[in-house]
């Protein structure tokens, strides 16, 4: 029987036989975390399972739902049902992949992530709110996303939805290493994936200096762009300021600091920062270290530098 004809029978139907029960056996910690791998330091941290379901509707593409701890099954339907509709009405003929995580301690927020492709550009959501809230806020966040990027709307800033991870923390681990092609382009063409993607800060290689930079949203102003080393501002904006989604873009004039990664962490921690771009010295490359919501960070790395 193949998935369709289970849809058949039934108007939603959670295909999660059709993924196979031996992902979870053995290991299960470390399903969706390639990066656990080799590092048994780390698995006393992984106090989490995930699962992964299949879900499909006769009206709908499919969407695969990544759950991670006590995700309860209500959340699921919901977030399958609420976010075809969203792809149906902007006529998005486009899979879907969700995931959404629990934490242990039933006061810390749920976090449910979004990605999507809008006319062949990867599209993603990130947030976070209240168990039974969170599915639902993640939905229409996407779907003003959606209506963002097609008719070029300017987003709302600063972003109540998004505050910045920022608070004093004792020193946390680097829980997850991604190396990542950098794109090279504009500081306009970063903030299209910056803005398209909902992150917060994005790693690029500048192709006016061939410097590794990031630009970020930064409080009040818009967007700001830090480069390795230079500090003057792009030739783009010298007769007209660049803007980004009717932001200004400002120009950090600070070199960033070079920093082993157990130094980044100790600063981005004890600075209370929601990220940190820094110099590796080792590589003279750029590197974007950031918090993630369970309080642990993460480094995006260019790829070839390891």
């Amino acid at each position: 029987m193949n998935s369709s004809e289970l849809v058949g029978a039934s108007e939603l139907v959670g295909a999660s036989e059709l993924v196979g029960a031996s992902e979870l056996v053995g290991r299960p910690e470390l399903v969706g975390r390639p990066e656990l791998v080799g590092r048994p330091e780390l698995l006393g941290r992984t106090e989490l399972l995930r699962s992964t379901e299949l879900w499909a509707t006769a009206a709908d593409p499919e969407l695969a739902v990544t759950t991670c701890g006590a995700v309860p099954a209500a959340d699921v339907t919901r977030a399958v049902r609420a976010i075809g509709r969203v792809l149906r009405r902007h006529h998005v003929d486009s899979a879907a992949r969700v995931r959404v995580t629990v934490p242990p301690d039933s006061t810390e927020p749920t976090l449910v992530q979004a990605n999507i492709r809008f006319h062949d550009t990867p599209t993603r959501v990130q947030v976070t709110g209240p168990r039974g809230f969170a599915v639902t806020f993640a939905v229409e966040r996407l779907d003003r996303q959606i209506a963002r990027l097609a008719t070029s709307q300017a987003r709302p800033w600063p972003d109540p939805a998004r505050p910045p991870l920022a608070r004093v923390t004792e020193p946390r681990p680097i829980v997850r290493r991604k190396v990542c092609a950098l794109l090279t382009g504009t500081p306009a063409e970063a903030t299209a994936v910056l803005d398209a993607m909902d992150y917060d800060a994005y790693l690029f290689t500048d192709s006016e200096t061939g410097e590794d930079a990031i630009v970020h949203w930064e409080e009040s102003l818009g967007v700001r762009l830090t480069r390795q080393h230079a500090t003057a501002t792009p030739l783009a904006t010298e007769e007209a300021p660049l803007t980004v989604n009717s932001l200004p873009l400002t120009v950090n004039s600070e070199p960033t600091p070079s920093l082993s990664e157990n130094q980044a962490a100790a600063r981005l921690c004890s600075g209370g920062l929601p990220f940190l771009f820094f110099t590796d010295p080792g590589s003279g490359r750029g590197r974007l270290l950031y918090r993630r919501y369970d309080g642990d960070l993460t480094i995006v790395v260019p790829a070839g530098t390891e």
